[in-house]
């Protein structure tokens, strides 16, 4: 248990990123979690509790429906005190969860930021097809979940009763893992490239700049 713990750190401190250390007030912080719907509750719980704190940009349930089976989890935007952040991200790795920490860094020196968030092998696919079109963008930072999110088989594939009765425990246990991912694009002309790959494979975007700054300076 406490190696568990003590990986947990590392993990959080790996995704916040040292990079905001030349910056002389790091002590607001951007934040996107995902992981299955009770994990989201208690981070959405805990931020409500610290309203003064923090704030819920966005919080959202996702319902992926494949040909057999229907891929569900939450993810929750968070925006306030870098302390309060990271207690919050340690709270989210031990839950198995994924997460991105945004520093003022990213926001200061890099352009088009994108927030992606979906199954891996669905992001995998669509970083393919993005840099097959050959967009000139960096993966900044990025992590997976450790943790089970809900799934359950899809009513339009058809199965005998018997047989779905038997498999549906299968599925709701299966291994699906999410990934969430902080990418630049180096030219504004490929942001709409970008948008029309991630929602064709059915990816959630977060675009900065639809993000007032004025609002967290």
């Amino acid at each position: 248990m406490i190696e568990d713990s003590i990986r947990a750190l590392r993990q959080a401190a790996k995704v916040s990123n040292d990079k905001d250390a030349g910056d002389s007030s790091p002590d607001k912080l951007w934040c996107v979690m995902a992981g299955n719907d009770a994990l989201i509750d208690d981070i959405a719980y805990d931020a409500i509790s610290s309203r003064d704190s923090v704030k819920i940009l966005f919080r959202e349930h996702v319902t992926l429906k494949e040909d057999k089976v229907n891929k569900k989890f939450d993810f929750i935007m968070l925006y306030g005190i870098s302390s309060i952040i990271k207690r919050f991200c340690y709270e989210c790795k031990e839950g198995g969860g994924a997460l991105i920490q945004i520093s003022p860094f990213y926001i200061k020196e890099k352009q088009n930021l994108m927030v992606l968030v979906g199954p891996e092998d669905t992001i995998r696919k669509a970083v393919s097809k993005i840099e097959r079109e050959r967009v000139q963008f960096g993966i900044l930072l990025d992590d997976q979940t450790t943790g089970y999110i809900e799934t359950d088989i899809n009513t339009r594939f058809t199965l005998p009763k018997f047989l779905k009765n038997t498999f549906a425990p299968l599925f709701k246990m299966s291994d699906v893992v999410l990934k969430t991912i902080l990418i630049s694009v180096d030219e504004d002309k490929d942001i709409e490239k970008v948008q029309k790959i991630t929602v064709s494979n059915k990816i959630f975007v977060i675009d900065f700049k639809n993000i007032d700054m004025e609002d967290y300076k």
